[in-house]
């Protein structure tokens, strides 16, 4: 017998790992929560298969590295990338993933806990949404548009009020699971 998973994730072993070992599960680790930022970032206009079968490129040339090594990529180092059809050849995206890092920085200088601080828009805890199918999600709340805001006045890029939900989905800020779904948190 196979477990209940929510009914957006397909049958694809990598959407199923994806949804079973991460999605929805509280991180705090500061280098996950960047990179997931950025990924979800990197998904705007696009499937969320799509960056997860290109994931593993997106490591090779950004994740493996500090935010701060990130934050010292040069432009003409972003359009080399574009070579690569491992990662979505968009040069703004591309772009975003280093400035994103620059003001990830800035708030590191300011003596901010950027875990802390995305997750203080939760109070610390995970938001548990009772959610009988996956369709009646949100896909922003007054919540992911206050980070969302919050985001971009410190320079941060491709965060719009629903890339921002879907990041609170991604790192657990918010468990979405549909409630027949075996991975639902209590």
């Amino acid at each position: 017998m196979s477990l209940q998973r929510c009914g957006w994730c397909s049958n694809d072993p990598l959407y199923m790992a994806y949804h079973d070992h991460e999605w929805g599960k509280a991180v705090h680790d500061e280098g996950h929560l960047f990179e997931m930022l950025c990924l979800e970032g990197q998904q705007a206009g696009l499937s969320w298969i799509t960056v997860l079968k290109k994931r593993d490129s997106y490591r090779q040339h950004f994740f493996q590295y500090s935010i701060a090594e990130i934050a010292q990529f040069s432009d003409l180092k972003l359009e080399h990338m574009l070579q690569d059809a491992g990662l979505i050849r968009h040069i703004g995206k591309l772009k975003a993933i280093r400035d994103n890092a620059i003001a990830w920085q800035h708030l590191k200088q300011q003596q901010i806990d950027v875990s802390h601080w995305l997750w203080s828009f939760v109070e610390q805890q995970s938001i548990h949404n009772d959610v009988a199918d996956y369709r009646q999600a949100p896909a922003q709340t007054d919540i992911s548009q206050s980070l969302s805001k919050a985001l971009k006045n410190h320079g941060f890029k491709f965060v719009g009020p629903t890339t921002c939900y879907a990041f609170m989905q991604a790192v657990g800020m918010v468990d979405d699971h549909e409630n027949t779904c075996a991975f639902k948190s209590n």
